[in-house]
């Protein structure tokens, strides 16, 4: 299950995820990445209570990444321990912005 809480002021978005980011939740976060970040510069990613990402999450950050190049910056925060071995085992600590 995951819990995705959006907040939006202006150009900037800030999207809190709660729980798990898998196969089954991926497509949740990514519809509403896409539905959101049309003419934002700014997105981050408070992963403080993101207790596990798949590849399928992975893969949905990854592709907001490449959007995010374009017209602005991401910012991935708060991750825990598990969730930041992940990013390094993977080789995501290299590509995403991690704070």
């Amino acid at each position: 299950m995951l819990n995705i809480s959006k907040n939006v002021e202006g150009s900037k978005i800030s999207v809190a995820l709660e729980g798990r980011l898998d196969t089954v939740t991926a497509p949740q976060l990514e519809e509403e990445l896409k539905s959101s970040l049309e003419g934002k510069t700014d997105l981050i990613i408070d992963a403080a209570k993101l207790e596990y990402i798949s590849s399928a999450g992975l893969r949905v950050l990854l592709s907001a990444q490449k959007i995010m190049s374009k017209q602005g910056s991401m910012v991935v925060k708060n991750v825990s321990e598990e969730v930041n071995e992940i990013f390094e085992v993977t080789g995501f600590s290299d590509i995403l912005t991690i704070e």
